[in-house]
Order: structure tokens, then sequence, then C-alpha cells
């Protein structure tokens, strides 16, 4: 039986003009990297291993064919990054990839279950000099709507010191908490990086200036995610820091970029934990990715990486707060 929809919804979410320039938005993107001699490539969508990170959902389906090929269940991607970084570990090189990714429960104004990101990786570089590069395409990508930002960096300590009166990496729960004022909240299960993150999305980002670009590195050593750990961020009160930024355009976070871990050993090591928080959440417990740890083992070269949201950046260059607003079919017409 076919299903009925509402009058209408065939219709692209997105205006014909806004499809020209997400066109032209992927031209500007590739000609960037062949600009700079960076490849692009291609990697696989679906996994035999699934993203462990406990805040992530993903999607899972199973094979239906032989089992020659390994595991039946396999998991949708929510970023590229692992084979990227398998890729690294075989000397391709400097490289990126520009695709779909996948993240389950994901879906409102600035959300969609699918949606494009683009991830690339520089052998020799440290994140600060990413930084500079990521500054470089967002400016490039704002060019192709007549604007440009001013743009302001700093580390994630002196942000929150001056936004909101608060030491970050010192502050405990409940002095996190008596920050955010009336925003209500439930406090259930909620934890010191829960607490940051709720003060970062209600009482920094929506004070963000839209012709701004903002660039907050030096991430507490609990947000270290893929990054490598610095153990003393030179402030008069020294702290261990993750090597992290992030890039914020206006009020929309745009991209997340490491000094790339390379020990396999801590790698595994970070894996075993997020699988536990995700056990004690009662969530599904995806596949280890055991060929990224033998790459890892194999030898990373030294890099750093950045996944930057396409759509986000559209987004942004437009002045629309709906996602909807800048995919040909957004979830709901999907």
């Amino acid at each position: 039986m076919s299903g009925t929809t509402a009058p209408g919804d065939w219709r692209p979410s997105a205006a014909v003009e806004v499809l020209r320039l997400r066109a032209r938005v992927n031209a500007a993107i590739r000609a960037f990297f062949a600009g700079r001699g960076v490849l692009e490539v291609e990697t696989p969508v679906l996994s035999q291993a699934g993203n462990t990170e406990p805040n992530i959902a993903s999607f899972a389906l199973d094979f239906g064919g032989h089992r020659d090929a390994g595991a039946a269940r396999r998991w949708l991607r929510t970023s590229p990054e692992h084979p990227l970084k398998r890729l690294l570990a075989a000397g391709v090189g400097d490289c990126y990839e520009l695709g779909r990714v996948f993240r389950d429960g994901e879906a409102g104004g600035r959300h969609n279950p699918e949606f494009t990101m683009l991830e690339w990786y520089r052998t020799g570089w440290d994140h600060l000099r990413l930084i500079d590069e990521t500054v470089a395409l967002v400016q490039a990508a704002l060019a192709l709507v007549g604007r440009q930002a001013a743009v302001r960096r700093c580390t994630y300590r002196e942000l929150y010191r001056e936004r909101l009166g608060i030491d970050p990496l010192r502050a405990g729960s409940d002095e996190l908490r008596a920050a955010l004022g009336d925003v209500a909240i439930d406090p259930a299960g909620l934890g010191r990086d829960d607490w940051l993150d709720l003060l970062m999305t209600h009482r920094i980002q929506p004070r963000l200036a839209p012709d701004d670009i903002l660039v907050v590195r030096d991430y507490p050593v609990s947000q270290c995610m893929l990054a490598r750990v610095r153990a003393d961020d030179g402030d008069a009160d020294p702290m261990p820091v993750a090597e992290r930024f992030e890039l914020y355009l206006g009020p929309l976070e745009l991209a997340n970029g490491y000094y790339e871990l390379a020990d396999a050993a801590e790698q595994r090591a970070r894996f075993g934990r997020e699988l536990q928080a995700r056990a004690a959440r009662g969530l599904a417990l995806p596949a280890l990715d055991a060929r990224l740890l033998a790459a890892l083992q194999h030898g990373l070269p030294d890099c750093a990486g950045v996944a930057l949201g396409v759509d986000r950046l559209l987004m942004a260059m437009l002045g629309t707060p709906r996602i909807a607003d800048v995919l040909a079919f957004a979830f709901a017409r999907a």
C-alpha cells in the first residue's frame, strides 16, 4: 500500500537557487584542495565497526548475503575519520573526503539524520596550523555570497572566563549549573561535561555575532575525543588540555579539529572507556574498530584533522536557522 503525504510534500525543502549555491560550494571546496595538493578520496559508508562515542547514536543494518566478508551487522558511518586515518597510515598523504554521514536521533531545526561532512587531514601539521586553513576555507565559501567574517581566536578557558566569569577547567558541577541561571534543565544524570556543553549552547553560542568566526582551542581533557593531550596549557594556574579546536560562524558550530592521537594503546583505552559509558547508559555496543588500532600500531604520521559540516556552513552563509532550507529533501520529505 502506498503512503499518503500532505499536499506539496513532494517538492524540495530548499529553493532551487540554494541548491545551485550548494553546487558552487562543493566546487569551491574541491578547487580549494586541488590548489593545495590535497587528494580527494572515497571511503566506505558501511563499516563492521561503529562509533563508540556515548553521545553519538549510529544507524545499523544487517547484510543479507554470504558471510565470507565478515560480520553481517554493519554501521552507517557517523564520519569518515577512521578509514581516512587508515589511508594516512598506508602513506596516502594529505587527503579529504566530501560526502554523506549518518547519525540516529538527530532531527530538528539544525539537525538532519543524514548530512554532508567535509573531513580532511594534513600530515606534518598541528591543530594550530590547521586552524588557519579552516578559516581560509570558510572565508572562501563566504566570498561566494559576498561576505567576509572577522576572526577571533581564544582558548576554551579564556572564553568561559570572559563570557561567564568561571574557570571551566576548575569549576565543579554545582558552579557550572548555577552559571546557567534560569535555564530550566533536568539535572538527572548530568556530569561536568554536560553542564559545560549546556553553557556553550545556551549561554555562549546564542550571543555570538553573526558575522564573526570564533575559533576555540585547548579543550578540557575530559573532552579530548581523538586529540592529543598537552600537560600544561601555559596558564598561571596550569592544567592539562586536549589539543582540539572548534570553529563557530555566528552561533553555529561548523568544525571540530584535532592534533591527532597516534598512540594505539591510548586509543584502545579511550574506546574501552567509551564502551563502558555506553553500557552504563544501556546503549548499543558497536564493535571496536580493530583495523584503526592496527593502523595506529603500524604508524600514523604526525598530522592534524578537522571535520566541517557543509549544511551548517550553508545555513550560516544564508543566515537561516533551518537545515531544511539548505537540503534538497529534509528528513520529513525524504
